[in-house]
Order: C-alpha cells, then structure tokens, then sequence
C-alpha cells in the first residue's frame, strides 16, 4: 500500500468475508485499491447509495454462483467497509440498509469520542 492510500477499515465482528471464487475474490482486490487510491469508481463496478448515507457506494462483483455487494463509505481519511452480502433481488433490502445505517453510526460516535 502506498503512503497516500487511505487504509481499508472492516467494521470487525460486523463483516464476514464471503466465500468468493479466486476470479472474484482478486477483482475485488484490484477494485477496494483503486478505492483506496482516490479513484472514483462508476457503474457497472459501482454505485452511490445515498439511501444509507454520504459518501456510502455500493461495490458490485459478479461471481459464478453470486451476486456480491460491498458497501462502502469513503471517508477523508479512510475506506469504511460496512456490509458484505449476496444480492438476491434488484432493490438493496431494507434490513441491508439499516443495518449499514446503525453499523456506520456506531463507527462515527467511536471516532468522534477518540478526537475529543
């Protein structure tokens, strides 16, 4: 990892890793770097969902038996990944969408409380 690239956060104990094949487990790699380097990534690879919060996108990675889904939010000063999960349907699930909400609350009042 280079000096300038924001480091990944995994919400511990909140995020599990999905069984991914080796194609999609390396896309997913080469896609959190570009992330992680200040690349702004579009559709089909990604796209924003303001339905959970600022700055909070949605990775997509077609696997052979799944669809997977990685939300992220980008942050000044890293990379918060929030949700893992196979999407079964078009519409992000509203439970998804809460638990990405609560999940990333938690994490701001963490932060907040070691600034002060």
């Amino acid at each position: 990892m280079a000096s300038a690239d924001k480091p990944l956060v995994w919400l511990h104990g909140q995020v599990k890793s999905p069984p991914f094949s080796p194609t999609a487990r390396l896309e997913t790699g080469v896609l959190l770097r570009r992330v992680q380097r200040g690349e702004r990534l579009a559709m089909p690879q990604s796209r924003p969902m303001p339905s959970v919060g600022p700055r909070c996108h949605e990775l997509r990675i077609q696997d052979k038996q799944a669809i997977w889904r990685i939300v992220y939010r980008v942050d000044s000063d890293a990379i918060v990944i929030v949700e893992v999960f196979s999407k079964k349907t078009q519409a992000t699930p509203r439970q998804i969408i809460e638990v990405c909400q609560r999940r990333l609350g938690l994490y701001d009042e963490v932060v907040q409380e070691e600034k002060r």
